[in-house]
């Protein structure tokens, strides 16, 4: 099902996107106006068998922990599938992640220190809670506006992989973490002189010194656990240069990377409503005015859910029954006036039915749009010195309206080229051209890779020259 109005469930996406292995996020505003998140799931991993569910009891874990004062995780808003697509949608903003900003450059040491203590705290709550996140890398730990560390996709790996990992994987994966960044702080001084702390070489030193704490919480880590690696980082943060864990150039490396890592200066106002279709949740989670679950024998230790409209109105039929017919009772003015209101609300309900079968009869014949080939054509002549290349990829279509989304990758640099194409009903071939500098003396076989992400399946084709100089 494509998305021609660029919205999801009131949430607005933006052309912000990036791909993981569990599918395509995006960064999105929620309908209040906040900055928030948008995961497209692949659909050849979502639709294996029981895949589905066990992502959905994931995020309703997630939830019943944040609801009972938990942070440090970013906050699902929901689970929506719409038509074959499904869609986890976030209440805070999923951009940029550590990945991001160790891409743009070194960590700051003591923005380092900040982000793992705060990941190893998140840890250690969830492993208190008996849960476990599963797959803890930079692509996981976002960094907010304010420099906060907060863990994204927390079950989704193991819910896809149907597995529990263990406390220890998270550990591990923390570890990993904490080598990076002592990587990352090594590089900001290259072959950093033992100086004293007044000398010129007062900053290699420290920075120094704050990778071999890193390396070193990193070995405690897999050994003492995640506590005493977080509690030896606060006990010895004066070897950070400054003397101390501080997020600002956390922050400041964070608001390099993304947008939504700027300080707002505005509020945003709220998305308008619109007609999206089809479109359904795949969660029933209990709000905070619900009973905690009891235990015992007789007990039932199911999450208790909203009532839907079908069980309030056979309920409030039910005791109107019961009142009227009870021997000796007679009919009160209350009892007639319970009586309108279930009439009214079966009513109400009827009409909503027969609007949303006449809407699925709409939508069943509304043609989805479908990519039938993509072919992608490259100079067959070498390419000399300096040169500007024009690859051509073309799409051809079934003619539906909606929405192409598409990425370029080359085979000498890491970039990759996104892309979206607005279809009209009315035309099957499109052209997406990518244009290419190369300067230099070298000589090598250029090749480009073109991929249609939506509508699925994702179809890839490539093409290659000559540059010569």
């Amino acid at each position: 099902m494509n998305n021609p109005t660029n919205d999801i469930a009131g949430f607005r996406l933006t052309e912000h996107t990036w791909m993981t292995e569990l599918g395509n996020w995006i960064d999105a505003i929620s309908p209040d106006g906040r900055r928030a998140g948008a995961l497209l799931f692949d659909p050849k991993i979502i639709g294996l068998p029981g895949v589905r569910e066990r992502v959905v009891q994931a995020v309703m874990t997630d939830q019943r922990l944040v609801l009972s004062g938990m942070t440090g995780l970013i906050p699902v808003a929901d689970v929506v599938a719409a038509g074959d697509q499904v869609w986890l949608l976030t209440g805070q903003a999923v951009s940029p992640t550590l990945a991001d900003v160790l891409a743009g450059g070194p960590v700051d040491p003591a923005g380092a220190a900040s982000a793992l203590v705060e990941t190893a705290h998140t840890l250690i709550a969830l492993h208190t809670a008996g849960v476990t996140h599963g797959s803890v890398h930079p692509g996981t730990v976002v960094i907010t506006a304010e420099g906060v560390a907060l863990l994204s996709e927390r079950g989704l790996t193991d819910a896809i992989r149907g597995q529990v990992s263990p406390p220890e994987r998270d550990a591990a994966g923390w570890a990993a973490l904490a080598r990076g960044l002592a990587a990352s702080s090594s590089s900001v001084a290259p072959g950093a002189a033992q100086a004293g702390p007044s000398g010129p070489d007062a900053p290699q030193a420290g920075a120094s010194q704050a990778a071999q704490l890193f390396e070193r919480v990193a070995a405690m880590a897999g050994t003492l656990g995640l506590a005493a690696a977080r509690n030896t980082l606060l006990s010895e943060q004066s070897a950070l240069p400054g003397g101390g864990i501080s997020r600002e150039g956390l922050v400041q490396a964070a608001r390099g990377r993304s947008a939504f890592a700027q300080p707002r200066a505005y509020v945003q106002p709220p998305a308008l409503p619109r007609d999206e279709g089809d479109i359904v949740t795949l969660l029933h989670v209990p709000d905070r005015a619900a009973r905690p679950l009891q235990f015992g024998p007789g007990i039932s230790t199911q999450v208790q859910r909203p009532e839907t409209t079908a069980e309030r109105i056979w309920r409030s039929g039910r005791d109107e029954a019961s009142t009227v017919h009870r021997p000796g009772g007679k009919r009160t003015r209350a009892s007639r006036a319970r009586r309108w209101r279930t009439i009214w609300a079966t009513a109400v309900f009827a009409a909503i039915m027969a609007g949303a079968m006449l809407a699925w009869f709409k939508l069943g014949n509304t043609t989805e749009l479908a990519v039938q080939s993509i072919d992608v054509v490259a100079p067959k002549k070498t390419q000399g010195c300096n040169s500007k290349v024009v690859i051509t990829g073309k799409v051809i279509t079934n003619g539906a309206p909606g929405e192409i989304t598409f990425e370029w990758r080359k085979n000498l640099d890491k970039e990759v080229v996104k892309g979206s194409l607005r279809t009209n009903s009315d035309q099957t071939s499109y052209t997406l051209p990518l244009r290419w500098s190369l300067s230099g003396k070298s000589n090598v076989k250029a090749t480009a890779t073109l991929r249609i992400l939506t509508p699925g399946p994702v179809r890839t084709d490539k093409a290659s020259f000559t540059y010569k100089c």
